[in-house]
């Protein structure tokens, strides 16, 4: 490939049409040996669907002595691979000096990850590496589900002149979670789409699953929800990995996984196709309207029941009224085809509120 095609492609996920394919990072976990990076990376390239190559050179671990990266030594074999391949290169920066050793090897785009998301002191330091510097950041949210973090790490690298900056939702730590390595929770980075809905969007299935069976139901998910693309970890021999062998696949398993994607479109601006969807959002407009009328009643009702409790000395809690109305409620969502979790999830935040109410009551 030619040299020259790398700045438009590092900018193509920054100035995306409605007729782009999704983008594709990928690329190893870990940069372990040069071979094994210059011969991913070409793999990769031949398989015609990736845009950008990343690799993980510095390697935050939860505990001392595991494998921390090989460390700025790797950053040559990144931009090896870049001249072998034509493509631009990704790196993960968690300080101001891998920021600056990125920048002295020619690095096309950085990212920061998880773990420095959260903490502010952190992406600062990095923001002021960056200012006056012309190089794409992508900001990976945080470990734990706080908006506002990942919010403030972008607030921070735009205060710093970052001219192009995009996200990546690689899932959240959840306590109890067992399907996932990192909940994915769609709700979030749905959220942050909503507030900043300029920056482009690209998802990680290879952290959100942990796993490789489960990497293209997590793909799909993230184009059927609009995302620009993914970020995914391919390894030349992904059981031996050094790290996060479990999550990675070979370059040649990562093509047909990107063929069997189905890519949907934005909306058209087809005169049919728009009616027949606004009819429909108008019912969901209608019925959401409509639920906020009963929701209201209810509660009313509920600030009823704590007036009559305060007056009778009685605890807000009912515990044997609480069981018998979700048992009651998850037989009727599951008449309609509700899941048990979204009835739970639901009544949970209905049971709060009228907690939250009749506590009010009680404290007038």
């Amino acid at each position: 490939m030619n040299q020259a095609s790398i700045p438009a492609m590092k900018s193509a996920l920054f100035n995306r049409q409605p007729d782009d394919k999704p983008f594709l990072i990928a690329g190893p976990c870990s940069a372990e040996t040069e071979e094994q990076v210059l011969e991913t990376c070409q793999r990769l390239a031949a398989t015609g669907k990736v845009q950008a190559l990343r690799a993980g050179i510095w390697k935050p671990r939860t505990k001392p002595g595991g494998f921390e990266g090989v460390g700025t030594r790797g950053l040559p074999w990144l931009k090896r691979a870049s001249e072998l391949t034509g493509l631009p290169t990704a790196v993960e920066v968690a300080t101001a000096k891998h920021v600056e050793d990125c920048l002295a090897f020619g690095i096309d785009i950085l990212w920061v990850g998880a773990r420095t998301t959260g903490n502010p002191f952190s992406v600062q330091e990095i923001a002021s590496a960056l200012r006056g510097v012309d190089v794409p950041v992508l900001v990976k949210n945080p470990i734990h589900p706080e908006l506002e973090l990942w919010v403030g790490a972008v607030e921070r690298l735009q205060k710093a002149g970052v001219p192009q900056i995009g996200l990546i939702h690689r899932g959240f730590s959840s306590y109890g979670n067992t399907d996932f390595r990192n909940a994915p929770m769609w709700h979030l980075p749905i959220e942050m789409r909503r507030r900043l809905p300029g920056l482009p969007l690209l998802c990680d299935p290879s952290h959100i699953c942990g796993r490789r069976d489960t990497l293209a139901a997590v793909a799909q998910q993230a184009l059927n929800l609009g995302f620009d693309g993914n970020m995914l970890e391919s390894h030349i021999d992904p059981d031996n990995a050094w790290s996060d062998a479990k999550q990675q696949i070979t370059p040649e398993v990562l093509r047909a996984l990107i063929q069997d994607l189905v890519w949907r479109h934005e909306p058209t601006h087809e005169q049919e196709f728009l009616s027949a969807l606004t009819g429909l959002r108008e019912q969901i407009n209608q019925l959401d309207a409509e639920m906020m009328q009963l929701l209201g009643r209810r509660m009313a009702v509920a600030e009823k029941i704590g007036h009559y409790k305060k007056e009778n000395d009685l605890t807000i809690l009912q515990t044997n009224r609480w069981n018998e109305v979700l048992e009651r409620a998850q037989r009727q969502g599951a008449s309609v085809g509700l899941t048990q979790e979204f009835v739970e999830q639901y009544l949970a935040a209905v049971h709060l509120e009228s907690i939250n109410r009749q506590n009010k009551v009680m404290e007038s």
